[in-house]
């Protein structure tokens, strides 16, 4: 690079904002100038309260101490989600994070598993998840392992809003410029890249590169750019939310809940001062009115604000880089959070940036090897999401029903058909589903192995029944000696006394 800056130019705060802005003041190299505009008269959506255990890399590159972070946004620990009803009624699983079993000999665990199912010998998949035995007792460490178990991950819910602004502080530290305003007009080379944006009191920013933060709107990459939409509601139908706080109330659970409604489903994220509560439904079989009405009847305590609305499309931006812009968080596209990905997808982004930082004009082949992964990412994703509809037995509800019925992409049907043949899951080296993820949520929505790999025929009926009992036993070990969730996140939230004065 030569002595002229390299400037980066954000266009919206928000997490998706200050993420990006805290990310490249730590890591891009001198002669980088970060500016980032926003303006505190435009809400944000603030729905990615719950996150899952990659979040722990990017607070832990940043150099940000966990303790500090969950006393400044009000955080708690998360060890997984809870699906409730999301079969049936009456019926709930887990998808907890970490490991479900261990590998025997050269099988992974869900072929013995499987087989003991077959036999009527094995417990629901649950009981071999330390991560869940410990989220259904109330239980959280770090650093904790057993027999056989290796140490148990974890995530976070925390308040949104309060880690933009912690990570505002964070980033501004380090010399991150913040300006106060609305955008109104873009300005463009002749090339087509953006060349500037203006804001409603005059003010010209000029950059060599910008970072779309601005939320669903898409200022710089679909107002500016037309990039284009990928709408999926073919698939994923829900298209609105009503979201709620409330007073904190009932037990402070390690692990967020997703509760199946007639027309969508409701999500319970406790925090140190409010629960989280939202409902995400179609409305084409809810009217707004009835889903206000919904969410109400089912919180806990008294509401800290009025229900607020949200309207969405499921989907994705055609490119997430186009010219010299880079579509980060809502901009880019949306997943409804069912499984926490909305700040994943941001970290994801900005992590992949990093590894492909501009300091000149880029050609065409980085940025569209760059959206094919970014591609790849949201397409996982959108499966994902969607086996948790398609594989669900409740009967006579319309929207189940339509769910039930409609066609998938093939890349899903297929990923169903060879688990429900063989007890078969391969995903991709670079997808953020792991086997064990697949495993919990096809068995925990109903979808079982046919056959399983004949390997796992070689232990006698007795052997099997003694490997599963240990593989039991040694994640009760594991998770015993833990302390209670509050009290643990008590004991970490706790600031370090003063030192002693000498008189």
């Amino acid at each position: 690079m030569t002595d002229t800056s390299f400037r980066i130019v954000i266009l919206g705060g928000g997490t998706a904002g200050w993420m990006s802005a805290a990310a490249l003041a730590r890591f891009a190299p001198p002669g980088y100038a970060v500016t980032l505009i926003e303006s505190d008269a435009i809400g944000t959506v603030g729905v990615g309260e719950a996150t899952i255990p990659p979040i722990r890399l990017f607070n832990n590159a940043l150099g940000i101490d966990e303790a500090e972070f969950l006393r400044e946004t009000s955080a708690s620990y998360k060890l997984g989600i809870e699906f409730d009803g999301w079969l049936r009624e009456g019926h709930s699983y887990m998808h907890a994070f970490g490991t479900v079993g261990r590998q025997h000999g050269l099988l992974p665990f869900r072929h013995y598993w499987a087989r003991g199912a077959a036999m009527g010998i094995a417990r629901p998949l649950g009981h071999y998840s330390a991560n869940e035995i410990a989220a259904r007792t109330g239980r959280m460490a770090t650093g904790v392992s057993g027999p056989g178990i290796p140490e148990l991950p974890w995530a976070y819910h925390f308040d949104a809003s309060l880690y933009a602004a912690f990570l505002r502080r964070h980033a501004e530290g380090m010399s991150v410029t913040r300006h106060e305003g609305r955008v109104a007009q873009v300005q463009r080379h002749e090339n087509g890249d953006i060349a500037a944006v203006e804001t409603e009191d005059g003010r010209t920013f000029a950059g060599d590169f910008f970072i779309d933060c601005s939320g669903f709107r898409g200022v710089l990459i679909e107002e500016a750019l037309q990039t284009g939409y990928d709408d999926w509601r073919q698939w994923l139908p829900c298209d609105r939310a009503v979201v709620v706080p409330c007073e904190a109330a009932g037990p402070f659970t390690p692990y967020t809940r997703s509760i199946a409604r007639s027309a969508g489903w409701q999500w319970r994220i406790p925090l140190q001062h409010r629960i989280g509560n939202g409902l995400v439904y179609c409305s084409e079989y809810l009217s707004d009115d009835a889903a206000v009405r919904t969410l109400l009847s089912h919180l806990e305590a008294p509401t800290q604000a009025d229900p607020r609305p949200l309207r969405f499309v499921t989907g994705r931006r055609r490119k997430t880089w186009n010219h010299n812009v880079l579509a980060v968080g809502l901009s880019s596209g949306f997943m409804e959070p069912l499984e926490s990905t909305s700040i994943h997808l941001i970290q994801s982004v900005i992590t992949r940036f990093l590894t492909v930082l501009p300091s000149a004009p880029v050609g065409d082949a980085v940025r569209e090897g760059f959206n094919r992964r970014c591609a790849e990412d949201f397409e996982g994703i959108r499966d994902f999401l969607i086996l948790h509809y398609k594989a669900n037995a409740r009967e006579g509800e319309p929207f189940w029903d339509h769910c039930r019925t409609m066609p998938i992409p093939a890349s899903l049907e297929a990923r169903i058909a060879e688990f429900r043949e063989a007890c078969v899951i391969q995903p991709g080296t670079d997808e953020l589903f792991t086997e064990v993820a697949w495993l919990q949520v096809l068995t925990g929505q109903g979808v079982m192995p046919e056959r399983w790999n004949p390997i796992a025929d070689a232990l006698s009926p007795e052997d099997l029944g003694g490997f599963l009992g240990a593989v039991e036993k040694a994640c009760i070990e594991t998770v015993r000696p833990m302390p209670l969730h509050l009290d643990f996140l008590a004991g970490r939230c706790a600031r370090p006394s003063a030192p002693e004065t000498v008189q």
